[in-house]
């Protein structure tokens, strides 16, 4: 449970690695009610800090529509960041969504993921 109190505090002051972690804890449900929602709000406030893999697990909550609404759109965006970041597991996910999706929706990700890396520095 100290764990768990001191984690959270981590993660609501913006340390992106505990909020990776507390959006894990709540996806699984370990020491805490299992939530795909607030997997989601944790990893999508780690993964605009930049940290790949909380980017590749938002990817797959929108791939598999678990916490949000499916969106190919957005499933290839937060992969392809990662994917950026040498993340493999990124790069592997973004490819097979990409078989799925239409041009237009690959067009509309790939200016999504540009205008995030010139927002962001990256």
């Amino acid at each position: 449970m100290f764990e768990h109190v001191q984690g959270r505090l981590a993660a609501e002051q913006g340390i992106a690695f505990a909020q990776y972690n507390l959006g894990g804890m709540y996806r699984k449900g370990r020491g805490v009610p299992q939530d795909n929602a607030e997997a989601v709000k944790w990893w999508r406030l780690a993964a605009e800090q930049g940290h790949d893999d909380a980017q590749y697990n938002l990817g797959g909550m929108y791939l598999n529509g678990k916490g949000v609404p499916h969106d190919y759109i957005q499933a290839h965006m937060w992969s392809s960041l990662a994917a950026a970041k040498s993340n493999e597991n990124g790069r592997i996910n973004r490819d097979i969504i990409a078989k799925k999706m239409t041009l237009a929706q690959m067009a509309e990700a790939q200016r999504l993921a540009r205008e995030w890396l010139e927002e962001h520095g990256e």
